[in-house]
């Protein structure tokens, strides 16, 4: 499962024997596990990792992630690792350490020695740990990652070893690397999976208002506002600049195969698309597509005189909406609606 907290949740277990180890994977097989990353809900372990125990005799923390504020990656590293790294970091924040890192050299050496020292890795190991280190960092960098994660990094008798890794690759960057982008999807849901193949960004989430948005700033401002006015939203959907009758229709049959959703709120701004072009793709998809829930369409932008027009006359069961927070309104009172009547 990918997510921290495994062991605390019992999902890591130790085995002396090969016999143990085939009676311990078999109890872990199938359990489902809940931890402080999955946001409350049980994730069922559909595999299980087998690795030989390390002599563990001190363990570090070492990770690479994107800075927003300084727009350049940081390593961040304790010589403090293991299980208990969050409270470490609210406890003893001084125990954390940060090195900025070159977009286009990566790590200096001098850096990487100074970190190791200031980590409290022994003098022997300090070029063992710079290399390693100056290496994962360049990986993070070729592999346009946006986490890189080793807790712990272990000090063993043989030397420095990475006993566990948490690596994020930015989606945008998959293009650029096919390897990555063939690899097993373990955590998005069918939904999710549907919804990248047909190029939309999706991600389902807990509520029961549908949403379906073009542009990643209004899709958040408009679950933003569903939230004020009393509702939570099903799902993030941008359908993207370009809302023809295929992504619109694309879009309608992954909202409405989630059976949480009680209402569908459309909010759509006509820049480089225009209203009536819109509002045109929206009932051809409804033509298409069986709308089982309430429906509530608000349009702004070029020609959405014309576009609200075409929806009011299209004789189409719909709620329109001039403004984001009428819209929103409606959305909610329509959900309580449904979720009512069923």
């Amino acid at each position: 499962m990918l997510a921290g907290g495994r062991g605390k949740a019992g999902g890591i277990k130790v085995a002396k024997t090969p016999k143990e180890a085939q009676a311990v994977a078999k109890s872990i097989l199938g359990m489902t596990l809940s931890t402080h990353q999955t946001a409350g809900q049980g994730i069922k372990v559909d595999s299980v990792l087998v690795e030989g125990a390390a002599k563990i005799e001190k363990e570090y923390y070492f990770s690479v992630v994107l800075d927003r504020q300084s727009a350049s990656p940081v390593v961040v590293a304790s010589g403090q690792g293991g299980m208990e790294i969050e409270t470490l970091a609210e406890e003893k924040p001084e125990a954390i350490l940060r090195v900025p890192v070159d977009v286009d050299a990566g790590l200096p050496a001098y850096a990487a020695r100074r970190l190791a020292f200031a980590m409290g890795v022994p003098a022997d190991k300090a070029g063992e740990f710079s290399r390693m280190a100056r290496a994962l960092c360049r990986v993070f960098l070729d592999y346009d990652l946006s986490l890189l994660e080793i807790n712990p990094l272990a000090l063993t008798s043989k030397g420095l070893a990475a006993l566990d890794a948490k690596i994020v690759a930015d989606d945008n960057a998959l293009f650029r690397h096919p390897d990555l982008a063939k690899l097993v999807d373990h955590e998005s849901s069918a939904l999710e999976k549907a919804a990248k193949k047909a190029g939309i960004s999706y991600v389902g989430l807990d509520g029961n208002i549908g949403c379906m948005v073009n542009g990643a700033g209004l899709a958040m401002a408009t679950m933003d506002t569903i939230g004020l006015a009393g509702g939570t939203p099903a799902n993030f959907l941008d359908v993207g600049g370009s809302a023809d009758e295929e992504r619109v229709t694309k879009a309608f049959t992954i909202i409405l195969k989630d059976p949480k959703v009680q209402a569908v709120l459309v909010n759509i701004f006509g820049g480089i698309v225009k209203c009536d072009v819109i509002a045109g793709g929206i009932l051809a998809a409804l033509k298409r597509v069986k709308i089982r829930v309430p429906l509530v369409v608000r349009l702004q932008g070029t020609n959405v005189d014309k576009g609200n027009e075409l929806l009011a006359r299209s004789g189409v069961k719909l709620i329109q909406a001039d403004d984001l927070w009428g819209a929103a309104q409606k959305a909610v009172a329509a959900a309580k609606g449904a979720k009512g009547a069923a």
